[in-house]
Order: C-alpha cells, then structure tokens, then sequence
C-alpha cells in the first residue's frame, strides 16, 4: 500500500503528478481504460504487462480515491464491478498521448508498437477527441 503520509509534501506539481499517476501499474491502467476501452478488473488482470492481483487491486482503489476512475455495480452481473474515467481521469489524455508519442520517437526496439504513435503523428487532435468522446 503506499505511504500516503509522504505525499505531496513538497508542494511540486511534477511530484503531485507522479504521486497521483506517475507509476508504471497505474498508468497501464489508465492506458488500457482510455485507448482499449477495458472496463473489469477481469479485462485489466489479462493485459500484456501481467499485472499481479494485489497490485491490480491497489491501483484500481487508488485511481478511484484520487478520483481519476469511479466505479459502480455492473449492470450485467451484479456481483461485478465496471470501472470508468472520470473527467480528471479523461483530461490525463493529453498526458498519455505524449508519453506514447515521445516512446514512439525514441523507442527504437525492433518489438516496440508504433500504431498509437503513429497515429498521434497523423491526428492527434482526432484520438484525444475520441477519448474526451469515451471511444478507445
């Protein structure tokens, strides 16, 4: 579990980012929720960076008391949860669409993806707008 008791003590904004966001599990998480459009904790566990259940887990309650994702009941199964961006968690897509373009520009592995880079490179404007739309 973090240490909240060692945030944003500095009053830096970069640190304030990175305590709210800024690690590796929990912008995957985001990633997944705004560009694949993944809504369970199912959908999420099953990702190509294998995130362990208790990391997973304490993410998803971080990301909802920082107030970037809610969640609520699935409709469907009643004993399940959905979980969703909310307009904080929505207007961090600037952000992600520059930390994916800056890897597209400098991520020269031969296995590193270049489709969302390239498409940031050719309609930047049009993906942000389908993200503040909710249309991974």
């Amino acid at each position: 579990m973090r240490n909240e008791d060692k945030k944003r003590q500095t009053g830096c904004p970069v640190a304030f980012g990175l305590d709210t966001f800024g690690d590796r599990w929990t912008l995957l998480v985001i990633r997944e929720m705004m560009l694949r459009g993944k809504k369970t904790y199912s959908e999420f566990h099953e990702i190509d960076e294998a995130i362990s259940t208790n990391i997973l887990a304490d993410r998803l309650k971080h990301l909802e008391t920082e107030g970037i994702i809610e969640k609520s009941r699935d409709p469907e199964n009643g004993r399940s949860f959905t979980y969703a961006l909310t307009k904080k968690g929505i207007d961090l897509a600037p952000i992600v669409l520059e930390i994916i373009r800056w890897s597209g520009k400098y991520d020269d592995r031969p296995f590193a993806m270049k489709r969302v880079p390239n498409q940031i490179k050719k309609d930047r404007a049009g993906l942000e707008a389908k993200i503040r739309a909710g249309q991974p």
